[in-house]
């Protein structure tokens, strides 16, 4: 019997907000092809649900950066056990059957780095991102930092482990496409299992002048893509039809 390939994911909750992580977290584990493991880091002043307190690596009262933490977390992980990593928010809705499904289309367009479209309900920052009917998924010169996407291990050592100079990740999107273009690895967006990011307004928690700032500062110092040549399609996929019954 085959081994199952494994999966890391990691995410970040607000403890005193409005989350899915229960559901969330239900969801990715019950995915039937590959061994899941979670961690999660829980952060504010509420308390830890029992339904995730075995998955729950790091309790933090203080106000730490999304991507700080999910260094932390990865930082006790051998990651190269691991096929991808799966970098998570507390606030999506996911479909049934979602991991399967998406990390099926992943492999099959060969995506070091990946993301689902979003519904077209979703809070959206970037158009270039929502569901493109008709199609399973297109390669891109983007993908964006949340509030899902996964890691294929072949590109662990170019992104990984986030850069702490923009702990809120603002920034990352237009620099990875570079360093995995160097590599001559692909990144993509997978249309058909869209997600939905409904829940919480983007940008509620903290204050978007200190991230803009921070992200300026950031791209200054690194080789990055324009939003203009990233929001770029370079080819789609799509499933063959079946041939018609005679």
């Amino acid at each position: 019997m085959r081994t199952k390939d494994r999966v890391l994911v990691v995410g970040v909750y607000l403890l005193d907000h409005e989350n899915r992580a229960e559901d969330i977290t239900r969801e990715l584990s019950s995915a039937h092809n590959w061994d899941v493991e979670q961690s999660w880091a829980a952060l504010g002043k509420g308390k830890v649900p029992e339904r995730l307190s075995a998955i729950t690596a790091l309790v933090s009262q203080a106000s730490i950066p999304k991507f700080t933490l999910l260094n932390r977390l990865l930082a006790e992980r051998p990651l190269q056990d691991y096929q991808f990593i799966l970098v998570v928010d507390d606030d999506i809705g996911l479909p049934p059957n979602f991991l399967d499904n998406y990390l099926n289309i992943v492999s099959r367009c060969d995506f070091a780095l990946a993301q689902p479209a979003r519904t077209r309900d979703s809070f959206i920052d970037h158009p270039f991102v929502s569901q493109m009917p008709g199609i399973d998924a297109r390669e891109t010169l983007f993908v964006e930092i949340g509030p899902l996407f996964s890691i294929r291990r072949p590109a662990f050592s170019c992104l990984l482990p986030f850069d702490d100079e923009s702990g809120m990740g603002w920034g990352y999107d237009f620099v990875w496409p570079v360093l995995l273009q160097q590599r001559a690895l692909r990144l993509g967006i997978v249309d058909k299992f869209p997600i939905a990011h409904d829940l919480r307004k983007p940008v509620t928690h903290y204050r978007h002048s200190d991230s803009d700032r921070q992200m300026q500062d950031f791209l200054s110092q690194r080789e990055h893509l324009a939003p203009g040549d990233a929001f770029t399609i370079i080819r789609t996929y799509a499933t063959p039809k079946s041939p018609p019954l005679l």
